[in-house]
């Protein structure tokens, strides 16, 4: 994966989320319960295949780059703990936590960074995000109307009002939104994990799908948890790039 210059649509998204979602479909069929049952436990290999994947993203990638890849595995660890040992949110097939899970987490996050930074999506991004919410709404609408999915419902509703007034943001998180929903349906689809027909299996008056749609609003926590690590490691470089961003928005008021 890595950020390319096409301005057309198909050569931008293969070089990225391509590749990710290709990552994906592989790696998890191999973790899948049909290669289980049909040969023999196999998560190692996801594990190790997973392990050499990221090495090669990460030697690949620039440094600040890597060092956001770093940080998205330290939090996909502490929320994977969190969410599915602490408060049994979904739990995977042999109720651990994967070692490829957090890396994964790592090379969703970049894929989707890596699209949004392409010459297509820079020059489409009004369009993309009007296609992107529409396809959104549509999706979230079918889970509710025929799998009950009120959690997940409520959960792309609140992604979408947040992101009405996160312009700078919108299309990274319809674009996580949309990678989200191709990576829960193939996981839960291999019988990876599962999600329990209520929100948390606690909360009954929130049924949920399995997967439920709108998951991906809990990926605000990992961007904005790479995000202040990296700010506060590089506070002057990063105070710096927001003085120049300023500067720029405020020169056509001056020639005006």
């Amino acid at each position: 994966m890595s950020v390319v210059t096409s301005k057309t649509f198909f050569p931008s998204f293969l070089k990225t989320l391509g590749i990710l979602f290709l990552y994906i479909f592989i790696g998890l069929f191999i973790d899948s319960k049909y290669i289980v049952n049909t040969y023999q436990e196999s998560q190692w290999i996801a594990n190790l295949l997973m392990i050499i994947i990221f090495s090669i993203v990460l030697w690949k990638a620039s440094q600040r780059i890597r060092e956001l890849m770093i940080y998205a595995v330290l939090i996909g660890y502490g929320g994977e703990y969190l969410f599915s040992i602490g408060l049994g949110m979904y739990t995977y097939r042999l109720e651990n936590i994967p070692h490829y899970i957090p890396m994964g987490h790592a090379l969703v996050y970049i894929g989707v960074l890596y699209f949004i930074k392409t010459a297509f999506t820079k020059k489409n991004t009004k369009l993309l995000e009007k296609v992107f919410t529409m396809l959104i709404l549509l999706y979230a609408t079918a889970f509710l109307i025929f799998k009950s999915d009120v959690f997940g419902f409520i959960l792309t509703i609140a992604t979408l009002l947040i992101l009405r007034n996160k312009p700078r943001e919108r299309l990274f998180y319809l674009t996580m939104y949309l990678s989200i929903v191709f990576l829960e349906i193939t996981g839960t689809g291999y019988e990876c994990w599962k999600w329990p027909s209520t929100a948390f299996d606690y909360f009954t008056f929130l049924p949920s799908a399995n997967p439920p749609s709108g998951i991906s609003f809990f990926y605000f926590g990992l961007d904005l948890g790479c995000l202040w690590l990296y700010k506060k490691r590089h506070r002057i470089a990063w105070k710096r790039m927001k003085n120049q961003r300023m500067i720029r928005l405020m020169s056509p008021q001056k020639k005006l």
